[in-house]
Order: structure tokens, then sequence, then C-alpha cells
């Protein structure tokens, strides 16, 4: 707390936004005067932690948490802490760990899910790194759920109609909000990097700088709420949907990923003459393996599976492949200290603490398991069977004969998390579609 104490005064800070991921890796929590904060504990109901994200709580709430709906304490993290640029009054915001009562990690907080796997690394003396690229649209405003969702006028006073995949000039068409958003990322200390223009109508995707699991995925939950806070500035929106429409790519949040040794700070995939070794293959063989079980935590809700289609730049099987970015599992051209492993399968809309936990569990599994993996894929892979679920209910049916999620992330929060999705999916599967008014409602 004295870091913080001297990082408040230092920024004369009023107040302070204590935030929690919750399971869709929004932001949950409270505003605290800056003394109430400094003297007072913070805590919220741990019932926050079994919300659908319609707002429902499941049917076995009481079984996940206290039936009582106690309070988890809050503990601020000093690594989180960074100045809100867009609010009126000097206000911090601080990532805080919940804990339960007993002053135990509380086993449902997404934030610890992701620590735990990372424990798991650090008793091998492995250290892992991560760089995640993150996908989203600029939309018009839409005020009515049952409209088709449009890119916003640029600086043109036109829109977009064509897909022009890293134009410059398409990019700079949105050039107010895109300064906006680089001026808030600096001054939160968010390390983002290149920007470019995707395939889709008002896509874009920002890079962000390879670094610590933890610190990477904190950066990521800070930049969603930053870019929406930007679009919103500018009278527009930014969404992170997997699919938001039906005629353009998905969204994605691609994830690298390279292991590094505690002990000597060298890449642990390549061997002493820069050969990619055993370990390197065994990763890629449990990312293979585990995929499957671990898909949920990649796409998390029912519009994630619209984006796994076959010639929408988006990954339908488990291949692997060199340069290849047709397969959900890319190894990238590099240097052999920077030997690192692309991840494909996760969609912009998952929590990025349990994308990224999920990603390095499966990876972890594979080499202590010494998973062999697949040979590598030459070609268009979109040309091959589709093997990835297509459904959330499939995906869930996987993750629960999944043992080894439950091994790594505990069998409480993935009750927790199977029963928050199933409650999300009867609720979806209970809508009529207009495409099935259209095409049913006379024709069968």
């Amino acid at each position: 707390m004295d870091k913080i104490t001297a990082w408040l005064a230092e920024h004369e800070i009023t107040e302070v936004e204590c935030l929690v991921p919750d399971m869709s890796g929004n932001a949950r929590g409270k505003f605290t005067p800056t003394d109430k904060f400094l003297t007072q504990d913070s805590r919220l109901p741990e019932s926050i932690l079994v919300q659908t994200v319609t707002g429902d709580y499941v049917d076995e709430h009481n079984e996940l948490v206290d039936p009582a709906d106690t309070d988890m304490i809050l503990i601020p993290d000093p690594n989180s802490v960074r100045l809100n640029p867009w609010a009126n009054d000097p206000t911090a915001q601080i990532i805080h760990d919940c804990y339960s009562r007993d002053g135990a990690p509380h086993p449902i907080s997404t934030r610890n899910i992701l620590k735990f796997v990372l424990e798991k690394y650090a008793k091998k003396g492995w250290e892992p790194v991560v760089a995640p690229e993150v996908e989203f649209y600029l939309v018009k405003r839409n005020l009515d759920p049952d409209e088709k969702l449009s890119a916003p006028v640029g600086r043109s006073g036109r829109t977009e109609k064509t897909r022009q995949s890293y134009s410059i000039d398409a990019a700079n068409e949105y050039e107010p909000i895109i300064e906006d958003m680089y001026d808030f990322c600096e001054a939160q200390g968010l390390g983002v990097d290149t920007l470019i223009h995707e395939s889709g109508t008002a896509q874009m995707e920002i890079n962000f700088q390879h670094g610590n699991p933890l610190q990477l995925a904190d950066q990521v939950f800070t930049f969603k709420r930053t870019v929406r806070e930007t679009a919103l500035r500018h009278g527009i929106y930014a969404t992170f949907m997997a699919k938001p429409m039906e005629d353009e790519p998905g969204s994605a949040l691609h994830l690298h990923q390279s292991i590094i040794s505690r002990e000597t700070g060298q890449n642990i995939f390549i061997d002493s003459k820069g050969t990619e070794n055993n370990s390197f293959l065994n990763f890629i063989g449990g990312m293979q393996k585990y995929t499957p079980g671990f898909i949920s935590f990649f796409a998390p809700n029912v519009n994630s599976y619209r984006r796994f289609t076959p010639e929408m730049a988006a990954p339908t099987s488990l291949h692997w492949g060199y340069d290849n970015r047709t397969t959900g599992l890319r190894v990238p051209d590099s240097s052999p200290q920077n030997k690192r492993l692309e991840n494909r399968f996760p969609g912009a809309d998952c929590n990025p603490y349990l994308a990224i936990a999920a990603s390095l569990a499966c990876g972890y599994l594979g080499m202590t398991h010494k998973v062999a993996p697949s040979t590598p894929y030459q070609g268009d892979c979109s040309t091959e069977s589709i093997t990835l679920p297509r459904t959330q209910e499939h995906a869930l049916t996987l993750l629960a004969d999944c043992e080894a999620a439950a091994e790594m992330f505990g069998r409480k929060f993935v009750k927790a998390w199977s029963a928050i999705k199933r409650n999300e999916y009867e609720e979806f599967n209970r809508v009529i579609s207009s495409w099935e008014r259209e095409f049913l409602l006379l024709n069968v």
C-alpha cells in the first residue's frame, strides 16, 4: 500500500475505481474517494462472479458461492495502478485480486485462474511471455438490436464499402478516434504497438508489446474499456464481438507465446544451436490435444462460434504450420531467441485472463505429458474438414469431459463457468430469429 499511497499523492488523485474482472472480462467494482480507499477495506459480493452476461444468477448459485451472499476481500495490485484519462476529476483505476474470507485466493476469480496457471510454470522454473493482438470494429451507434451493424462515417463523410486490409488511407479515415485512443493508452502506460486496418470494414487491430502474461491480460482488460470510451466520445461504438456482421470477418485475439528459463533467461523452445527442440514441439502438441476441451475459454459466447467459418480468416481445425495464417496454430518467422507459437483460436470477445490461462495450460500439459504434434500443415488449411465445435453447447460438452481443465483451473471454477455459459446458451436458444420467421413461417 505504500507504493499505491505515494502514487495517489503524486498524481493528486481524488477518486479511485476499484476494479475486478468478471467472468466476461468486464469491469465490476466501485468508486471510492481516495481518503476512504486508503483507510477502509474494499469488498464486493462474491455473487458477481456467478452472473451471466445478461445479469442473471445461475441455478447453482447457492452451490458455488455462500447462500448468504457474503463479501469477498479485495486486495489492490500495485502493478495495475493507472490513471483514468477520460474521467473529469483526477481518478485512478486499480485492479484488485479477490480473496475469500479465510484469506485464500477466491477460486472463481478469473484473474486468480491465470495466476494459478503461472504458479505451475514457476514451479518448473519457466516464465511464459505473451504478446496479444486484439481486433475490433468501429460501428455506427446502434439503438435497435434488430438493426444490422454498419461502419461509421469517416473523415471523408463516407462509410467503407470494401475490404481494405492494411490500408493506410482507410485507417486514416478514423484518425481523430485513433489519436485519442493512443493518447489514452499512453496516459495509462499500455504497451500498445502497431495499429493496422484489418480486412473487415472499419476493422482495426492493435498489437501489444510482449511481456508478463498477467500484466498483458491487465492491459487488454484496460484497453477494451479505453477503446469503448474513446469511440463513445466520437459518437460511435467499438465492439469486440467475435462476429458482429454476417458478411464480414470475425475479430480475434491472437496470442503469441514463448517460454523463458528463469535460471538462464533463454527461450526453452530452442537448443544450444538455436534449433527447435522437443519442448517446443510438445507445447504445440499440447495445444492440439487439449484445445478442444478448453475451447469455451477461447470462444466464450454464443456469437463466438459464428467466427469459426471457412474462408472468413478464422481457424476451423487444429492443424499447425510455419508462417501459415490458415492454421489455428502458427509458427511465425523469427530469430531463434524469439521462437514462439501464435494461437489464433481466441476471439476478441474472450476474457483475456482466461484465454491466456487456457492457452498456457494447453502448452504446459503438452510439455509435461510430452505430447507429440502432428506434421506441420502446408497449403490452405481452410479447405480441410471443420473439426472445431460450431456451437457453445458442443464446447461445453467437451469441457465437461476434460479432466485437464479441472486440474489446471480447479473443479469449482469449471463448474461455475459451465453453469454460467449453459444458462446463457439456453436463454439465447429461446429467441426466435428473423431467419426462422423469414424462411420457416409459411414454408414448413
